[in-house]
């Protein structure tokens, strides 16, 4: 007996995973919307699309084009960055609750930081950039030649090992310089604290080139972290160049995470959670889960920045505290989901 047949589940995927996509898009737009309409001075909806379409010099238009406007633009930078070297960081460990941090980054990139303020008297955003990127991708070396030294190579526990010996030792020398040096930690805490606030046009046009680096990096080992997930034997039995892989992996991992904490400060959770969710919607194929990863991560970001500006006007709650606010219950939801289906 013939009939019509339910397509394969193969077809529906690519599918399903499109529809989840657009929904995804359609989530960001609101959040780059959201961004450059809300604050503490509300513009409403079309005076901010006449305010980015058309320009002019009225107060709204001033607010929207040179305050709002980069800030968002670094913000779905900084969104994206976080997202992508989350979902390549628990590729390359095959650690579910790896984020970017595990490799030292973000510790790298705040002594960075640190050194440019107390050492060379930098007091700008556009120079903390260059030495927080710098700090981190020393800080990446020194992990990845530690890991090394054993007699397996670079493995992940290696990995999460040597990264968190170096990220407590490198806060501890950052604690040094900020417990006897009080010009420092005055300055320092304004960027520690991880916010999107006073991010300027310069920032941006500095963060795009480095997310684009690191993007082609990622998406360039999407493939052979869908064989890393299978175990580092089977790997190399189809073919897997597994240390390419780490090595490029991880290169594009560093630049992400450099650039994205060096302009605005450590933002929790972003790298953390959202690959959580990308890896609900797109099941395990590394090609979908970087494309939901950089859409969902801006959007986080920018929705957790938006509300903290509307929740105790005129102040400002930071985004890296939104972000952990905002994270943590998305991320025990989503382990918690996982666990239903598992059983």
């Amino acid at each position: 007996m013939t009939g019509t047949t339910a397509p394969p589940q193969g077809r529906r995927a690519p599918r399903r995973r499109m529809l989840w996509l657009a929904a995804a898009l359609a989530v960001l737009a609101v959040a780059v919307l959201l961004s450059l309409a809300v604050g503490s001075r509300t513009v409403p909806l079309p005076r901010t699309l006449d305010a980015l379409l058309h320009g002019g010099d009225g107060a709204d238009a001033v607010v929207v084009r040179q305050l709002r406007l980069p800030r968002t633009v670094v913000g779905l930078a900084v969104g994206a960055a976080l997202g992508l070297a989350g979902a390549v960081t628990q590729g390359l460990t095959r650690n579910p609750i790896a984020d970017p941090g595990i490799l030292g980054v973000s510790q790298g990139a705040a002594a960075g930081v640190v050194v440019a303020i107390s050492a060379f008297g930098v007091s700008s955003l556009t120079g903390y950039v260059w030495f927080g990127f710098a700090g981190a991708v020393a800080a990446t070396v020194l992990v990845h030649g530690l890991a090394g030294r054993g007699r397996g190579g670079v493995t992940p526990v290696g990995l999460a090992l040597a990264g968190s010996a170096v990220s407590a030792f490198i806060a501890s020398l950052d604690t040094l310089v900020l417990t006897t040096d009080a010009a420092t930690t005055e300055q320092f805490r304004f960027w520690h604290v991880g916010s999107l606030s006073g991010r300027t046009a310069d920032v941006a046009w500095q963060l795009l080139p480095f997310l684009a680096v690191g993007a082609v990096l990622v998406v360039a080992v999407a493939r052979g972290l869908d064989a890393l997930a299978l175990g580092e034997d089977t790997a190399r039995g189809l073919g897997a160049r597994t240390g390419l892989v780490r090595a490029v992996g991880a290169v594009g991992a560093t630049v992400l995470t450099g650039s994205a904490v060096a302009a605005a400060g450590p933002i929790a959770f972003v790298g953390l959670a959202v690959p959580h969710a990308a890896r609900a919607v797109a099941g395990a194929d590394h090609r979908w889960v970087l494309a939901f990863s950089a859409v969902l991560g801006p959007a986080l970001l920018l929705l957790a920045d938006t509300l903290g500006r509307v929740l105790f006007p005129p102040s400002e709650v930071p985004a890296g505290v939104m972000t952990s606010l905002v994270g943590v219950p998305v991320l025990v939801a989503l382990v918690r989901r996982r666990k239903v289906v598992a059983a």
